[in-house]
């Protein structure tokens, strides 16, 4: 089982994207511009634009990945809105911005309904002001 998940240690890494494949690729790109600086030619051009390319190419697929599991909390979260909480405060939570449901997801049951409450009434000015006073987190394990 993962470490107990809190504010602390909630951020995650994919270590593939950014321990390796990111790294290489940035560097790849900074010595082809390096050495199209020392020696201009066509194919030092090409060569550069491709490793530009491969660069964009790795931060298209990770946001997308992104933008998708975004779409997939939103879901998650409406859904866990009609199913834990009165009609009427299931209503105000539309009104919330992403990071707001964001920050709301990783409190437990029994106090969302309260932090939710207090969100909509404008309460907490950043959804870093929400995740620190959840009592009870509710770790997510399967982000990516």
């Amino acid at each position: 089982m993962p470490e107990q998940q809190t504010y602390g240690n909630h951020v995650r890494y994919f270590p593939l994207f950014h321990f390796v494949l990111t790294p290489l690729l940035a560097l790849n790109f900074i010595y082809q511009a390096v050495r199209l600086y020392q020696e201009p030619s066509l194919d030092r051009a090409v060569f550069t634009i491709l490793s530009l390319g491969f660069v964009g190419m790795i931060l298209a697929a990770r946001l997308q990945a992104l933008k998708a599991q975004d779409r997939v909390i939103r879901l998650e979260e409406r859904l866990r809105y009609r199913e834990l909480l009165p009609p009427d405060l299931a209503g105000r939570a539309s009104d919330l911005s992403f990071g707001q449901i964001v920050a709301l997801r990783f409190a437990h049951d029994d106090e969302l309904a309260d932090l939710l409450r207090r969100t909509c009434d404008g309460e907490f000015a950043a959804s870093k002001d929400i995740k620190l006073a959840i009592k009870n987190w509710r770790g997510d394990y399967h982000r990516v």
